[in-house]
């Protein structure tokens, strides 16, 4: 095996001043937590983490660092003696292993110990001196190589490396409080509640539910898509909250110009959400909305769903493009479920003439033709929990039942 050791950087944590431990030390247990049963060793510096996989595979170790949040950026290295003649020898074999015929080429070295007896130049003079002796196909470019060996020497070794590997960045997820994530099935919604915990929120789902006037295989979506956001949570699982709604759609249906539909039930499901956050000591909302995407969306109709709410509404894509949603979603494994063709609620009547700057009088004026109130606290009132993990083995399509009929049964049986 040609690399022996991973090199884990961390990257906004290093920048907090009086509260840096809390930071760390949030991350070191989210690390131990993810890495839990793996046969390695791990060793927590100031600004850096070293694993040595011993028996494990190093693919494994990846996979599982890539759902830290909080980790910057990660190095496949090869570890050896802060001798010179070491370097050099594991050095050729690095770069020998990656190196193609006219690539250019350097060596950046930083000496973290600063009592080694050579400069950082020094070393990287000699190292690479050596290194183009014996692969005659590469070429010096000291400004912007084609290829870059860095070491790294700090107490009696050094850490050899070509490239570096982006992390979830961000903060450990949990520092920063618990957060409401409005889920859909679709492809917005859990890139959002993501890159909520990416920037160390605690994310929880609520899910609107209309069986039988929404396909049951929508709710199956939301808690396929729970099972794959788990694996980013601290103790990896999350909680989903499955609204009743089939009562107050229905009766929008019957009461709401087409025109103003989805603006209404935006408003009813922020009511909602808003009232079990509250019970539910949760200091935001997050939604996966991004400006101007749809007709609910835009800055106008944003500004009167919120009306309802005084609760934080945090939109993590709110300036994103959809092809870069897709990519995230590609990234993160939930594509492939969000593209299921099942609708929710917001996407199975949607009006052909939508209005996309909604007025905030207008709705409560449209809002008056029936008696909301009581179904919105009927539908606080009869949510339905359940927490998710990615083992979780849950079909709702072959019970043959509603929703809420199929969580009664799922929270009796645990």
């Amino acid at each position: 095996m040609l690399y022996n050791y991973i090199l884990v950087r961390l990257g906004d944590l290093t920048l907090k001043g009086k509260n840096q431990n809390v930071f760390l030390r949030r991350l070191y247990n989210l690390i131990n937590l993810k890495l839990t049963g793996l046969d390695i060793k791990i060793e927590y510096r100031h600004d850096r983490i070293y694993i040595d996989p011993k028996n494990e595979e190093i693919k494994n170790i990846c996979e599982r660092l890539d759902l830290v949040s909080g980790i910057s950026s990660y190095s496949l290295v090869i570890k050896c003696s802060d001798d010179l003649n070491d370097i050099k020898e594991n050095s050729l074999k690095l770069v020998k292993e990656v190196a193609k015929d006219g690539q250019t080429f350097k060596v950046d070295t930083k000496r973290a110990n600063k009592s080694y007896p050579m400069l950082s130049l020094e070393v990287s003079q000699h190292v690479a001196g050596f290194v183009l002796s014996q692969i005659k196909c590469l070429k010096v470019d000291v400004h912007k190589p084609d290829l870059c060996l860095h070491i790294e020497i700090r107490d009696k070794n050094a850490y050899l490396f070509i490239s570096s590997i982006r992390a979830l960045g961000g903060f450990p997820v949990g520092v920063a409080g618990k957060g409401l994530l409005l889920m859909s099935g679709g492809i917005d919604s859990p890139v959002a509640g993501i890159l909520a915990m990416r920037q160390g929120i605690d994310v929880e789902c609520i899910h609107f539910e209309s069986t039988p006037l929404t396909s049951i295989e929508s709710a199956q979506k939301v808690i396929d898509l729970a099972k794959i956001m788990a694996k980013y949570t601290q103790n990896n699982e999350i909680k989903i909250h499955f609204v009743p709604f089939k009562e107050i759609h229905q009766a929008l249906l019957q009461n709401i110009p087409e025109s103003y539909m989805i603006t209404i039930m935006r408003r009813m499901m922020y009511r909602i959400a808003s009232k079990f956050a509250i019970k539910n000591e949760d200091l935001c909302l997050i939604s996966g909305e991004s400006v101007g995407q749809v007709a609910s969306q835009t800055l106008g109709s944003m500004r009167t769903i919120n009306d309802v709410t005084n609760l934080p509404v945090i939109r993590p894509l709110c300036t994103t493009d959809k092809v870069d949603i897709i990519a995230y979603a590609q990234k993160f494994k939930t594509f492939d479920i969000s593209i299921r063709p099942f609708e929710d609620c917001c996407t199975v009547y949607v009006p052909k003439n939508p209005t996309t700057n909604p007025k905030i009088d207008k709705a409560e004026l449209f809002e008056k033709m029936f008696d909301f109130a009581p179904l919105v606290e009927d539908a606080v009132n009869n949510i339905r929990t359940i927490k998710i993990t990615p083992e979780s083995n849950i079909d709702l399509s072959l019970l043959g039942l509603e929703v809420r009929d199929v969580l009664d049964e799922i929270k009796n049986k645990a």
